[in-house]
């Protein structure tokens, strides 16, 4: 049978024109040579924000390692030497380009830059994000807005310039990191929760919108992992430390326990990197996805458990420390 179809073939394509024949044979050459199943995956050009550390330095190195074409893109290029060390002990290259999410102008700079050398882009991760920690009263305004001019906007800004060259492929990823932090809320980080809430929304309605395109959308939704965002990138409300802030005791106690969970945790950023690789490869992929013990524990509290009761368990963080005196207030 397979004798009589091998024969068929044969008899059709040496009736085409001898230029074609010779193309397909060129094609056919080439894949055979360079290209095996594994190394297509090169082919596929992953443009990745926010990646001079954490989530983002981790997925560019292991994408790298496994021979996807890599744009890894940061504010700030001196910042580079981190990504560039890890990736060479994985082995494997990538292209370090400036972007800053909260610059039009340079986000189309690096995008049309990345079109102009790969003529496509197959999947966008948007990882560049950071968290500030303080009660509300205790941010200023410039500070909450600086924080979704990141996390919300830039995600937007980013997504926006890419989208037009999905389009006209008819395919792409993307692939936004949020946070558990977008489907619960926790004291003291309203300004980080805002934003990541707002992001869940908006990555939702952009998943229907899409979708007709063979455009998939995906959330990833960790919980937390000891990265820089707790340590050299930690950032804090202006008031955060003002011992005249009605929050100042709770601000600090909290602080305290997260860090000491934070200090504790096991988990591997690696985990998150796997993710995305799969989320990448995975013909279907799911819009939300919970990578970790925590973040499933969480979002499972927060859906079945009565408000209330949920409500209550929260409220206990706070309550159990005990109130500033007003004395010291007024100090």
């Amino acid at each position: 049978m397979i004798s009589r179809t091998s024969k068929r073939f044969r008899q059709c394509f040496e009736k085409l024109p001898a230029k074609v024949q010779s193309e397909a044979r060129d094609a056919f050459r080439f894949f055979q040579k360079d290209h095996s199943y594994q190394s297509l995956n090169f082919k596929k050009v992953i443009l990745i924000t926010g990646t001079s550390s954490g989530f983002g330095m981790v997925t560019a190195a292991r994408l790298a390692s496994k021979g996807y074409r890599v744009v890894a893109t940061m504010r700030d290029l001196s910042r580079e030497g981190d990504l560039l060390q890890e990736v060479q002990e994985r082995g494997g290259t990538v292209d370090v380009m400036r972007m800053d999410v909260t610059d039009v102008n340079s986000i189309e700079k690096c995008v049309e830059e990345v079109i102009q050398k790969y003529q496509r882009i197959d999947v966008l991760v948007n990882n560049a994000g950071y968290g500030v920690g303080g009660a509300f009263e205790d941010l200023t305004q410039e500070e909450i807005c600086q924080n979704m001019e990141v996390n919300l906007f830039g995600v937007q800004n980013v997504t926006r310039a890419v989208l037009p060259q999905m389009r006209r492929q008819r395919s792409g990823r993307i692939i936004n990191l949020s946070s558990i932090s977008g489907l619960t809320v926790s004291p003291l980080f309203s300004a980080y929760n805002a934003s990541k809430w707002a992001l869940e929304a908006f990555s939702e309605a952009l998943f229907y919108e899409v979708k007709p395109f063979g455009i998939h959308v995906s959330l990833i939704e960790p919980g937390t992992y000891p990265t820089k965002i707790f340590y050299d990138n930690a950032k804090y409300a202006k008031r955060f430390d003002d011992g005249t802030s009605p929050y100042y005791v709770v601000s600090q106690s909290l602080k305290k326990r997260v860090m000491s969970y934070v200090d504790s945790s096991k988990k591997n950023p690696e985990t998150i990197a796997i993710l995305i690789e799969k989320l990448i490869e995975k013909r279907n992929p799911a819009l939300r996805n919970l990578p970790d013990w925590e973040s499933r524990i969480m979002a499972a509290l927060r859906r079945f458990l009565p408000s209330c009761v949920y409500h209550g368990i929260i409220l206990s963080c706070v309550s159990k420390i005990p109130a500033q005196p007003e004395s010291k207030k007024q100090r």
